[in-house]
């Protein structure tokens, strides 16, 4: 009887915990999502991410958007690693750019309340290694505030 009682409070916390992520999200897709970036040799990716409700109670997309752009000759992409249930997935390569230009990074995968997941830079040539990953699952999504300008000093009135 008590573990039935355990496993119904755990159920019911992470209904909760999923509502509530996914109730922020909508205002935060709304508002153009989380801002990540990443960079390696001359390679920069930058973008927003959000989550989706989908349908069903615990049905949530997390969506990456954003651009990889390269400056030099080589080849660079985008990866994305993602952990489910804390079992690591393998990363997989989302957007490639060989030489100067632009290249669209758009991804889409379900969000559960225990997925983690970081995105990062490889150059593709073999043991050129890659960037340091950021994570694109750290919650709660907010997009941030930019700071407000600090007021102007009053000038002193000349009126006579």
């Amino acid at each position: 009887m008590m573990l039935s009682r355990t496993l119904k409070s755990s159920a019911v916390a992470c209904a909760a915990a999923a509502t509530v992520l996914v109730g922020a999200s909508t205002s935060t897709a709304a508002a153009g999502g989380v801002p990540w970036k990443v960079n390696h040799g001359t390679a920069t990716a930058e973008g927003t991410r959000w989550l989706e409700k989908g349908e069903g109670p615990l049905r949530t997309s997390l969506v990456i958007k954003g651009e990889l752009k390269n400056t030099g000759n080589d080849c660079y992409s985008v990866w994305l690693q993602f952990n489910y249930d804390m079992a690591p997935g393998p990363g997989r390569k989302h957007a490639t750019q060989c030489g100067p230009g632009t290249v669209e990074v758009n991804f889409r995968t379900t969000y559960w309340p225990l997925t983690t997941g970081s995105v990062y830079i490889c150059k593709d040539e073999p043991g050129k290694g890659c960037g340091q990953s950021t994570p694109v699952t750290s919650w709660p999504v907010q997009k941030p505030v930019a700071p407000t300008p600090a007021a102007a000093p009053a000038t002193p009135s000349t009126a006579g």
